[in-house]
């Protein structure tokens, strides 16, 4: 089969078969794809497929590039892993590890449709969660020890993803730097300098979701990142949005940084967790927690006291006793198109491996950087039959060497 146009799906793109368009942002087109292992497995990934006129803005691009490098360095169970970045018919991309379930915008509109509330126990998980992914990424080191001072700058609900598991991971670390670096909204024929600045939050960084500085078009640091993760408890504790409004109030609202005291929820010794809130939202980053440790350290100490500590795998039984009909038709219907898309358009066998960094010549466009060259298929190779066949000797075998154990004891 030919690949199709860029708007048609399955379609090949490099070392990839996109076959489910999955969402569209600010800065990329997203598809749910499949690559190939050397052995005919497959491994379900993300592409971020970046808009052509952002792929073509050279400073736009090195910025993207630095921070995706940065990113792909990460590795961490509450951080959504990059595994490859490159460029492919002129477009840049960014591939990284899917995740199976909902992001928490989705999460919280499906409770809204069922009028169910999300318990505390599940509220504080998610963001001790979101927590100890960003004390991580602000703690990680070049192998000399250097500081790679990463800055997520877009702590928002679309970035928390949350596997059926009830895992918790965050998405997109540095990329709004790149949104933020973007010259072309600086650019005269652009107009007001203020409409510019609204230009680049509405791509960047959710305005409601703003550190005062940030908004303020400050300097940033892991303490505005602080400041995301406590809007994001705020909300979910109180049941609803922080700010409201338009582009331009928002904005207006995130450089201000008043927020209110946390309406009555009823829960357990609620001055407590306003004292978090409080040192969260400050808006002087210095009289903020200094780091998402400590901000983590005095969740996990309110939720221990009043018992609200909670588990991936609560986490998870409670999305699979509310939601199973919508996870396992969602299952379902992406399996059916990854299946169909790989029985009439085939891809390059290639094995994923994490980013690498090579050197770069800054003048040199972003190359695919991760080493995934495409390999060809060896005729001597195995057949999917033989495969088959190999591996349920090795189950037979297993099961053989299990019962042997049970009769042992």
């Amino acid at each position: 089969m030919t690949p199709g146009t860029a708007s048609e799906l399955p379609r090949a793109f490099g070392n990839y078969l996109l076959f489910d368009r999955i969402g569209r942002g600010g800065m990329a087109e997203i598809f749910l794809a499949r690559a190939r292992n050397e052995l005919g497995g497959t491994r379900r990934v993300v592409v971020k497929e970046v808009l052509p006129e952002l792929s073509a803005d050279g400073a736009f691009a090195r910025m993207l590039v630095r921070e995706a490098k940065l990113a792909a360095r990460l590795n961490h169970r509450n951080v959504v892993q990059v595994i490859d970045l490159g460029r492919e018919s002129g477009r840049l991309f960014i591939a990284m590890e899917y995740v199976e379930g909902y992001d928490l915008n989705q999460l919280l509109r499906q409770l809204s449709r069922r009028r169910l509330p999300l318990p505390a126990e599940f509220a504080l998980f998610v963001v001790r969660e979101v927590l100890a992914a960003l004390d991580y990424a602000h703690r990680a080191r070049e192998d000399d020890g250097t500081p790679l001072g990463i800055v997520h700058r877009d702590v928002s609900p679309s970035n928390v993803l949350i596997s059926f598991e009830g895992e918790v991971s965050l998405c997109d670390f540095g990329i709004a730097r790149a949104m933020d670096m973007d010259t072309r909204k600086a650019r005269p024929e652009y107009g007001d300098p203020e409409e510019s600045q609204i230009q680049r939050v509405r791509v960047a960084g959710k305005s409601a979701y703003m550190a005062p500085e940030h908004a303020r078009g400050e300097l940033v640091d892991a303490r505005s990142d602080v400041f995301a993760a406590g809007i994001l408890l705020w909300e979910l504790c109180a049941g609803r949005r922080l700010y409201k409004g338009n582009e331009q109030e928002m904005l207006a609202m995130a450089r201000a940084g008043e927020v209110p005291q946390l309406p009555e929820r009823g829960l357990p010794d609620q001055t407590q967790l306003q004292s978090v809130l409080d040192r969260a939202l400050t808006v002087d980053p210095a009289a903020r927690f200094q780091s998402a440790r400590e901000m983590l350290d005095a969740l996990e100490e309110y939720a221990h006291g009043v018992h609200l500590m909670a588990s991936p795998l609560r986490f998870g039984t409670f999305l699979t006793e509310h939601f199973a009909d919508e996870m396992v038709a969602l299952r379902r219907a992406r399996e059916r198109a990854a299946e169909q898309a790989l029985s009439t358009l085939d891809i390059p066998v290639t094995e994923i491996e994490p980013v690498t960094v090579p050197s770069e010549h800054p003048a040199t466009r972003p190359r695919a950087t991760s080493g995934t060259v495409p390999k060809p298929a060896s005729a001597e190779g195995p057949g999917r039959g033989e495969l088959q066949v190999f591996f349920l000797l090795v189950a037979v075998a297993a099961a053989g060497a299990a019962a042997w154990y049970y009769l042992a004891q």
